[in-house]
């Protein structure tokens, strides 16, 4: 199993509080060693195949919570609970743009303010010179956005394009020329990251 960086952060601290508290009380012991355990699964990083079938798949693990028009363009998006992989992924080949970060709030992610949350978002150009964007959007408790992308970078579909530490959000902006009916999934419905068709036209 491979893992997203940075979880060496909040495992080694919990495994070595582990370590020092089993011969010092070992209800505590036991409890980070918990801990650890929980970290390394919710960094897991597993591999996965894109779909032979065409359209645009999802970014992220999780739940659909968002189906909008925005300015003329549809915007999906999924909500990853804690249980969830947060591995995000490309959701269309393409070069990536531009990579901007901005600073925001911290609500939420499956609630309307979040999109005042602080995001990374990632504009890529496909071949065919439609323009996709990817946001990483932090939630409540997400507190770090780690895109592993930069401007001029090549990817290619269910590529890893980035995580977020701890409940957060993906959205894909879809192209002008894609309507709602084009739109494949329901909200609430549950969807993979590199793998879920989300859209097609």
């Amino acid at each position: 199993m491979k893992f997203a960086p940075g979880y060496r952060r909040f495992a080694v601290p919990a495994f070595l509080g582990a370590l020092l508290a089993a011969f010092v009380f070992p209800p505590a012991g036991a409890v980070l060693l918990g801990l650890g355990a929980f970290v390394l699964w919710f960094f897991r990083d597993p591999e996965r195949s894109p779909p032979e079938e065409s359209g645009v798949i999802s970014p992220a693990d999780g739940h659909v919570s968002v189906i909008r028009a925005e300015d003329g363009r549809i915007r999906v998006g999924v909500f990853m609970n804690v249980t969830d992989v947060h591995v995000n992924r490309a959701p269309v080949s393409g070069t990536v743009r531009d990579v901007t970060h901005r600073p925001g709030a911290h609500k939420p992610a499956f609630s309307k303010d979040s999109d005042k949350n602080e995001r990374v978002d990632i504009e890529v150009v496909t071949d065919e010179g439609d323009e996709y964007e990817v946001s990483q959007i932090a939630g409540a408790f997400a507190r770090r956005i780690h895109p592993y992308v930069a401007t001029g970078d090549e990817l290619e579909r269910g590529d890893r394009i980035g995580h977020i530490d701890f409940g957060s959000r993906a959205d894909v902006l879809l192209p002008e020329g894609f309507s709602s009916d084009d739109v494949v999934v329901e909200k609430g419905e549950s969807v993979r990251a590199g793998e879920t068709v989300l859209a097609k036209r």
